[in-house]
């Protein structure tokens, strides 16, 4: 598929900037013709300025580039989907998407979970906080507790109670995040590794 660009008066199509890892959206911008050739000629995400009327690659000033990965084209061939890797902040204000919104993995309520272990390490409150209390009571207790868990949820994947299944999963879960921070790592550092083994 090729674009469109008869579409527009201008020949200037939108083009939105997702980051190739995180999927967040960074930028929209405007490319014609030229700016598309010039983008796959030099790897480097390129716009047609319509402020200063000519081809802009972005990041040509500040050196935040954005490495080109993939280009998709929309079903009616009018709209550009840009996969890149930013080299630093993508906004002209310095934030790293034109929304401001922090570029940083989503994996829904995991990311949400982890917040919460970490904000429960730092209470340190383990009176009334049972992160807290594996905290406090150190990593061997930690580890052993995702021992325990693991055992626990290949009992019940042999046996046909799901919904046991499904609960002793998400036990095994939850004490992998705590140990993953304990050791100073995020679930993002699991997912990294995979994808270093895919590539």
């Amino acid at each position: 598929m090729e674009p469109n660009f008869s579409k527009s008066k201008d020949g200037l199509l939108p083009a939105i900037v997702q980051d190739a890892s995180t999927r967040k959206v960074l930028m929209l911008g405007y490319m014609n013709a030229d700016a598309l050739a010039k983008t796959k000629e030099t790897n480097k995400v390129t716009f047609f300025s319509r402020s200063k009327q000519r081809l802009w690659t972005k990041g040509e000033e500040s050196g935040n580039f954005l490495q080109l990965k993939d280009i998709k084209i929309d079903c009616d061939h009018d709209t550009l989907l840009i996969h890149a890797v930013p080299n630093g902040p993508t906004c002209h204000k310095g934030t790293d998407t034109c929304w401001g919104e922090l570029n940083s993995y989503d994996f829904n309520f995991l990311s949400k979970l982890e917040e919460i272990i970490a904000d429960r390490k730092e209470s340190g409150n383990s009176d009334e906080s049972y992160i807290s209390s594996l905290f406090e009571k150190g990593i061997n207790k930690i580890a052993q507790k995702v021992g325990e868990e693991a055992v626990e949820t290949v009992i019940e994947a042999k046996d046909n109670n799901n919904e046991l299944f499904l609960n002793e999963s998400a036990d095994l879960l939850f004490h992998m995040l705590i140990l993953f921070n304990a050791k100073g790592f995020s679930l993002k550092d699991v997912v990294d590794t995979l994808e270093s083994r895919h590539q």
